[in-house]
């Protein structure tokens, strides 16, 4: 073979494989950033679903504390918002958000709390039905590289 054959024959074997690298380069950072998108936008929705869940649960709860008659509406809203995180978020999420549920309906068929009843709670810790399942949260938060459906 000529040396100007080989030599032209290397170049453009050089050219391949360093468009081929840029090429695959290129793919790879596009796939890693699509990845980082979807692994924030699950984030936001997780947040704003959590969020929904104890703004609804926290003010059932409040009117469970001082009324007798049931607002099952609300019920239905914090059980539908629930079933939505069963389809999609870890166990330990739902069992604290059907805890949460539980309290509610406990406090419904309770008498209503007066006022110095509800500081005593809140010294005793029982005003906060919330606090495992912000916590079961803010644990899966921070972890949202695991699949969804573990435990």
């Amino acid at each position: 073979m000529d040396a100007s054959i080989i030599s032209a024959l290397s170049a453009l074997a050089g050219a391949t494989i360093g468009g081929l690298t840029s090429v695959v380069g290129a793919w790879w950072t596009q796939q890693k950033q699509v990845t980082a998108q979807e692994l924030a936008q699950d984030k936001l929705r997780r947040q704003e679903l959590y969020k929904e869940f104890i703004e609804d649960a926290s003010k059932t709860y409040g009117d469970a504390l001082q009324h007798e008659k049931t607002d099952v509406s609300a019920l239905v809203g914090i059980y539908t918002r629930i079933s939505r995180m069963r389809v999609l978020y870890s166990l330990k999420v739902v069992e604290s958000a059907e805890q949460v549920a539980r309290a509610i309906v406990d406090a419904y068929l309770a008498p209503n709390v007066s006022f110095p009843e509800l500081r005593d709670m809140m010294e005793k810790g029982q005003l906060d039905p919330l606090r495992v399942f912000a916590e079961a949260c803010r644990a899966e938060l921070r972890g949202t590289s695991f699949p969804l459906s573990s435990g």
